[in-house]
């Protein structure tokens, strides 16, 4: 019998049904992972690369006042005293 670290459990009826368990080698199966299709395989994919590109390509289109506006809201709304 392999050892467990593992607790038991303080319920008397669950400790009785994990202890029948352990004795009759009855093993809960694992839940299978479902295997993606490869259509999501590769939107993940192209998700990942626009991922990537996307902040730098959006930063290289602004001017930059329009840099600077957006600057300046994000800091006044990091450091705003919303609670």
């Amino acid at each position: 019998m392999r050892r467990s670290s593992k607790k038991f459990p303080t319920d008397p009826n669950q400790l009785a049904v994990e202890i029948v368990r352990l004795s009759t080698e009855e093993s809960i199966p694992a839940p299978e992972k479902p295997v993606p299709s490869s259509i999501a395989r590769y939107l993940a994919k192209i998700g990942r690369q626009g991922g990537l590109k996307g902040g730098k390509a959006r930063a290289a289109k602004l001017s930059p006042s329009k840099r600077k506006e957006i600057a300046k809201k994000a800091a006044k709304a990091r450091w705003s005293n919303k609670g």
